[in-house]
């Protein structure tokens, strides 16, 4: 009998294990993103710079100056061609990832801007704020296009799924919302604002599914059509900062998360069960990336320590 997504044995888990130590930030990295081609990483930092490092020799390329302020988050174009930076200081840059070059500045936000997404066709981004609301912009020329009075406190995340029509936000307020793209309307509200502040959210790799992440140390999968939870992942700590996740999809179906605890948590997705916690960061760990195509995950540490660990599995 076929079963939906073909869920049959997963592959037996190989432990990952600490390949490398990336050091040349003066402040908390608050993000770190693989490239969408997987040949570059990026990191972002509240000493006000994004570093963009091959991810294949792990060594540092370039560093992208220009915001006054800190950086919250960032976000690769589809082409790998581009990124876009989140800053304390109101805006939103758009640089070019191989000449490191400021091709835009968007402004309009009138508040710190914390996260930032690129649609899969990348000619939209959508950012999130301290203001309470979610901007959607014009990739090419910069320009502001709808202006949602999304939540009641700040946006800690927005995220487009596969096919770029929809967006989902979180917010402090604790309410989780899906838009649509070209409109900015609202089209569900999947979580109320009635619970804990939800620290982030995306869509699954296949859009049919949302994670979500709240300040009481819970990740949640949430079906997007019915509405419904279906499952939750725990043993992490996070009950203050806005700690990221992610979906491994490369060798087995994981949820990855950083921790308070300094730690990585990787758990099996349908499961639910932690598998390993990767030791070594010095302070929160509050972003997490995994490699498009190999089996790696890139972790970023807080202000205690300030590095961007890479962490590969055993062959």
């Amino acid at each position: 009998m076929a079963t939906g997504g073909g869920a049959s044995n997963p592959p037996p888990y190989r432990p990952y294990r600490h390949l490398r130590t990336l050091a040349a930030h003066d402040q908390a990295v608050s993000c770190v993103k693989f490239s969408n081609d997987g040949t570059l990483l990026a990191s972002a930092s509240l000493d006000k710079t994004l570093i963009v490092w091959s991810s294949q020799t792990l060594t540092f390329k370039s560093r992208l100056v220009g915001h006054s302020a800190g950086i919250s988050d960032l976000a690769w174009s589809s082409d790998s061609h581009y990124i876009c930076s989140a800053s304390d200081d109101l805006t939103l840059r758009i640089w070019d990832a191989q000449s490191a070059e400021c091709v835009k500045t968007l402004r309009g936000h009138t508040d710190l801007v914390f996260c930032v997404n690129f649609n899969p066709q990348s000619n939209l981004i959508v950012s999130g704020s301290f203001d309470e609301t979610v901007r959607i912009w014009d990739a090419k020329t910069g320009r502001p296009l709808h202006t949602i009075a999304a939540h009641s406190m700040p946006v800690t995340s927005v995220h487009f799924n596969r096919d770029g029509s929809l967006i989902v936000s979180g917010s402090h307020d604790g309410s989780c919302k899906i838009w649509a793209s070209d409109t900015g309307a609202l089209l569900k509200t999947l979580i109320e604002g009635n619970g804990p502040a939800i620290s982030f959210t995306r869509f699954s790799p296949n859009g049919k599914y949302i994670l979500v992440a709240t300040l009481d140390d819970t990740l949640k999968l949430w079906n997007y059509s019915t509405g419904k939870s279906l499952k939750i992942y725990t043993g992490h700590v996070n009950k203050v900062y806005c700690i990221t996740s992610a979906f491994s999809v490369t060798y087995g179906k994981y949820i990855v998360s950083g921790s308070e605890d300094n730690c990585v948590y990787v758990w099996d997705l349908q499961g639910k069960n932690p598998l390993q916690k990767l030791e070594g960061h010095s302070d929160t760990v509050i972003s997490v990336s995994c490699h498009p195509t190999e089996n790696k995950i890139a972790s970023a540490g807080l202000d205690g320590d300030k590095t961007v660990r890479i962490w590969v599995q055993n062959t």
